[in-house]
């Protein structure tokens, strides 16, 4: 990433403040909450990309997606909550220049690419329910692999861009974080220049990368839901639901949260408000995913029962 060679000169550190201005309770329920969902989070994701990578029934176009956002999940939780323990168990709370714009670049590309990903997901099923007979035929192993691929793509183009012209800012002052990791709100705050045009410039990037993926996926179960009610049996209605069910409580606290945070860049700056709309998007969603894709899904509860069953057998025997 291109950065000012000024700032690299003047800003070699940052202090990442987290919640230190709350008192010492509240830190030490946090720091149990952060440890607790990052291990649930790791372990339930990583259930997810075992069980559907070691199961041949779950090859299909739906738990190939689920395995990918799963790997979102693993690889946003590990951007920001590592340092965030790091700044409750210990006094130092710097994180270097490169490392600090790392941080962000990384969480941002990972944030795109889930809001697209959740879309992508989202037109699998309006396929699979709305045009079933056609599945096969649209849904083939090659565009799987395209559309996987796409997200990842554009999310790590998107950061690019906007990490390179908010680390080519002035940074004066102080350079302390009002943040557990470095996000852009925080950042911008710490500017000494006007930041207008930049906030208009991430008003419009969340815009295009998560208001249109996010209608988008209304469009799809507006017409999946359409598509549901025509169903003469009440079983496959349930099924449909149940599908769909689990998708549709992700994509809502996800994008509610993100866009809550990141389209309302123009008003001022609240630290409180920013770490505790984070705390959702950044730890809660991955970790409470892993449970809303495998506890609503009768093939995933199915597919790990059989894997415990073969442990404890091979255990005993």
């Amino acid at each position: 990433m291109f950065v000012r060679r000024e700032n690299l000169n003047n800003v070699t550190t940052f202090s990442l403040q987290g919640f230190t201005d709350l008192s010492v309770s509240i830190q030490i329920i946090l720091i149990i909450f952060f440890l607790v969902a990052y291990i649930l989070s790791l372990v339930g994701n990583g259930l997810i990309i075992l069980t559907i990578s070691l199961d041949s029934h779950l090859h299909t176009p739906m738990y190939f997606f689920l395995r990918g956002l799963s790997l979102l999940e693993i690889c946003s939780i590990n951007v920001t909550v590592p340092k965030a323990l790091g700044i409750f168990l210990s006094m130092d709370r710097s994180i270097s220049f490169i490392g600090c714009a790392t941080q962000m670049y990384i969480f941002s590309a990972v944030a795109v690419s889930e809001c697209l990903f959740l879309a992508i997901m989202a037109f699998d099923r309006f396929i699979a329910i709305c045009h079933p007979l056609r599945y096969t035929s649209v849904m083939t192993s090659k565009t799987c692999y395209q559309l996987a691929i796409g997200p990842w793509v554009v999310g790590f183009l998107t950061a690019l861009v906007h990490t390179t012209i908010i680390f080519r800012l002035p940074f004066c002052g102080s350079h302390h974080v009002a943040h557990f990791f470095c996000d852009i709100p925080p950042l911008l705050h710490l500017a000494c220049v006007n930041t207008f045009k930049i906030e208009l410039y991430v008003f419009i990037v969340c815009m295009c990368g998560a208001t249109i993926p996010f209608l988008l996926i209304l469009c799809s179960y507006m017409n999946i839901l359409s598509s549901v009610f025509l169903l003469h049996s009440k079983e496959a209605r349930q099924k449909a639901m149940s599908t769909c069910s689990g998708h549709l409580v992700s994509v809502f606290i996800f994008y509610g949260t993100a866009m809550y945070v990141h389209l309302c860049l123009g008003t001022p700056f609240s630290s409180y408000k920013d770490r505790m709309t984070a705390l959702f998007y950044c730890i809660i969603i991955p970790t409470i995913n892993p449970l809303i894709y495998s506890l609503k899904n009768k093939d995933m509860k199915a597919s790990l029962l059989k894997k415990k069953v073969n442990i404890l057998t091979t255990l005993s025997t």
